[in-house]
């Protein structure tokens, strides 16, 4: 029975500092779990200069393996300490935390696949929660919101370019020519994407006047084309706030007020967002904390 308690009071102590960052063995966890993911992504573009991997491949190769065999026990050890392990493992960070994970071993059997290990940069999402920046996502979802909401005239907006693209990579085509390094239709209306968002890689250039004089029109075009997009969000965005005002005065702090700072992690079905003073998981009823 003490065994068990034991066992228990470990798997639970062990939970608090992986899952939760609101005691100082959790905080400095996460914060050298940050800094490991920080040096295993810097060492990775390291590998992809050649001159500087020529170098020092063998110290890039060895580091990259601690890393990775370190993120394999949290990895395990994240499992092991929740009692329901596929909750964590289907779940968001649990598959990026296993995509991050494998690539370096799979790069024994397949040749340039650790440079996915660039997917751990993912798990850099964590620092709203441990820095508790939850207070300020609020803008952000307003902003997805707008992008949503804006989805179907965006929509509308892009074929309608895409449209004027192709008309005006035929004509580009008839009247530049094959011999003006316009082959085909395709490759005219490629131009003119390039050409339209002002990227201008310049491989295709109009050499006619007309050619030029058409080229001149779509940059103007281009502009003004940008622009859109953002002016739609932009409506949506600003409509979405006026609604929040005039739903209540003290839409902020209202908000401010239901945002939780604490990190509680549920240890059975990994619910956050508790209430700051809660002793029980609101979605399971499981005990947050055992004494």
């Amino acid at each position: 029975m003490s065994d068990n308690k034991t066992h228990a009071d470990w798997r639970d102590k062990l939970h608090e500092i992986i899952y939760e960052a609101d005691t100082p063995a959790g905080k400095l966890f996460d914060v050298v779990l940050l800094i490991a993911i920080l040096a295993s992504i810097i060492l990775v573009m390291l590998e992809s200069i050649k001159s500087f991997d020529d170098k020092y491949h063998t110290f890039l190769n060895i580091s990259e393996w601690i890393i990775t065999i370190l993120f394999s026990i949290e990895y395990i050890a994240r499992i092991i300490t929740v009692k329901k392990p596929f909750k964590y493992i289907f779940s968001f960070y649990g598959i990026i935390d296993l995509l991050s994970t494998i690539p370096k071993y799979i790069s024994l059997f397949l040749a340039g696949t650790h440079a996915l290990v660039a997917l751990r940069a993912l798990r850099l999402l964590r620092v709203f929660r441990i820095l508790k920046l939850a207070r300020y996502l609020g803008a952000s979802n307003q902003l997805a919101s707008a992008i949503k909401a804006s989805r179907a005239k965006i929509a509308v907006f892009l074929f309608a370019v895409l449209i004027a693209s192709v008309i005006f990579g035929t004509i580009m085509y008839l009247v530049e020519g094959e011999e003006h390094g316009f082959t085909n239709i395709p490759k005219s209306v490629y131009w003119c994407i390039v050409t339209l968002t002002t990227v201008g890689f310049g491989d295709i250039a109009p050499e006619t006047p007309l050619g030029q004089f058409i080229a001149t029109i779509i940059m103007i075009l281009g502009y003004g084309i940008i622009a859109v997009p953002t002016g739609i969000v932009s409506a949506e965005y600003t409509k979405a706030g006026g609604d929040d005002k005039k739903k209540t005065s003290n839409t902020d702090s209202e908000q401010l007020k239901n945002i939780q700072l604490n990190t509680q992690c549920c240890v059975n079905c990994l619910t956050e967002t508790h209430h700051d003073n809660a002793e029980f998981c609101f979605k399971c009823g499981c005990k947050l904390h055992h004494d």
